[in-house]
């Protein structure tokens, strides 16, 4: 999915919470959600905010497919489940 705009709002999942969270992160445009990947975003915003939960997990995949989170493959939703539960040792 092209994004003519680069504010990450116009991304699906991502609203204005999230969106000034991931600018803590210095991850302020598509280009770098994309270029960083929803583990890696996570794990970055786990070090503003150790309540981040899984959700927000799915979330971040769902934005940088560009779908809902709710229609993340079954698949994904596993992997992103084994790596959430590695993120809370």
């Amino acid at each position: 999915m092209a994004v003519q705009n680069n504010d990450l709002i116009t991304l699906p999942n991502i609203g204005k919470a999230l969106s000034d969270k991931l600018k803590l992160v210095e991850i302020d445009t598509v280009e770098k959600l994309q270029s960083i990947g929803s583990e890696n975003t996570f794990i970055r915003l786990k070090t503003v905010d150790n309540d981040v939960c899984f959700n927000t997990l799915c979330a971040l995949e769902g934005a940088i497919q560009g779908i809902r989170w709710h229609n993340l493959e079954k698949y994904k939703k596993e992997e992103l489940k084994i790596f959430f539960e590695m993120t809370k040792r």
